[in-house]
């Protein structure tokens, strides 16, 4: 009896809530699975509609951040008219627990009138006046999501492939030996803070991974590099690797390995490292300043190697990085330039992003030449 009772009291106040916003506006959710596996990307889609005409209607809407998921806004689609208000929001997001899991909305009505509108642009171009509105924050339901256990010591999520690549098997005495493992794929990105096991009993040197992605509506296209070096003073071998991955859409698991490698340090021999005379005998010399002398020079080769392993890297992002450019500069209103930044590095681009969003959603004057020349700078 209790529990029906409560059940009528939800729907009461769900219904309530419903004929609240019906007075000004109505909405409806839309995502592509409810029972999703941890990091397994859902698509969410909002539609928002004015339904009262008389009013100037403004919305402003995200998602709640949260630990239990994370999220990226793809698109923000308006109908732009004062009074008959459409907008559409497309999110791609990825849990990141398993069990039951509650996403939160950030929702803010503003209501206005003609006049204020009108009187918001009067003056200049550089005098441009703020605009009155009527803010009310708006609670949503939250939106829940069953979330599905992934197979034990599962370390990525997604369809992804991986290479390896290690520069020489043959090496001196404490010389860096650079190696370079990509993963590469759809899918949660793949970031493993330990992809090499911290237990080796060599010398590892390694950088942060460098990332490329790239979100749409399927999910997340990603590119991940590992540079990493290793020293040793003897010969030694670099065990194999499995990284173990999970697919959503096939359900399967699966490995991508990393096969081992040998190495072999060369030796001087002792005779061509001694003199032959000893003199003058009086005299014995100490070079015990040499040994950390040649450690320095051992890490100053690492960190150098490294960096010209990363050159070409760097030289082909430089590349993408141009054709963004052109793409930026071609862009001939907000609206193609805000799908273009969101599509490409929303986070890089937050607050141009933010300034597009008020001048498209909220009727804030904006700069589009220069909003574009910023844009171009964030990406060199």
């Amino acid at each position: 009896m209790k529990r029906n009772l409560g059940k009528l009291l939800t729907f009461y106040l769900l219904l309530s809530l419903t004929l609240l916003l019906a007075e000004d506006f109505s909405y409806a959710m839309k995502i592509n699975t409810q029972n999703p596996y941890v990091k397994e990307p859902v698509l969410l889609t909002v539609d928002m509609n004015q339904t009262n005409h008389d009013i100037v209607l403004l919305l402003s809407f995200d998602l709640k951040k949260s630990k239990e998921y994370t999220f990226q806004r793809l698109d923000a689609k308006e109908t732009d008219t004062h009074h008959d208000a459409k907008v559409r929001y497309t999110y791609l997001l990825y849990p990141l627990k398993q069990g039951d899991i509650s996403i939160s909305f950030d929702l803010i009505k503003k209501v206005t009138t003609d006049e204020s509108v009108a009187y918001s642009y009067s003056g200049d171009r550089d005098n441009v006046k703020g605009l009155v509105t009527v803010d009310t924050e708006v609670m949503l339901p939250t939106l829940s999501l069953q979330v599905k256990t992934l197979p034990k010591d599962t370390d990525i999520v997604g369809d992804f492939s991986i290479s390896s690549k290690i520069y020489t098997h043959k090496a001196k005495a404490f010389e860096p030996i650079p190696m370079q493992i990509e993963i590469k794929g759809e899918g949660y990105t793949p970031l493993l803070s330990n992809i090499i096991p911290t237990d080796i009993n060599v010398t590892l040197f390694k950088e942060n991974p460098i990332v490329h992605e790239t979100h749409t509506k399927k999910g997340t296209k990603s590119t991940v590099i590992y540079p990493l070096a290793f020293s040793h003073d003897k010969s030694f071998d670099l065990p194999a690797i499995e990284i173990k991955a999970f697919n959503p859409k096939t359900k399967k698991s699966y490995t991508l390995p990393v096969p081992a490698q040998h190495i072999t340090i060369v030796k001087e021999e002792s005779k061509h490292l001694l003199d032959k005379i000893d003199s003058p005998k009086a005299f014995s010399p100490d070079f015990s300043w040499l040994g950390a002398l040649f450690s320095y020079l051992v890490v100053f080769l690492a960190g150098y190697l490294s960096a010209f392993i990363l050159k070409e890297r760097k030289r082909k992002q430089r590349t993408v990085e141009s054709h963004l450019e052109e793409k930026i500069a071609a862009c001939k209103d907000a609206k193609s330039l805000l799908q273009l930044l969101m599509a490409n590095d929303s986070k890089k681009f937050a607050t141009i992003i933010e300034s597009l969003e008020k001048g498209l959603y909220k009727n804030a004057k904006i700069n589009l030449d220069k909003l574009k020349q910023k844009a171009i700078e964030e990406v060199s």
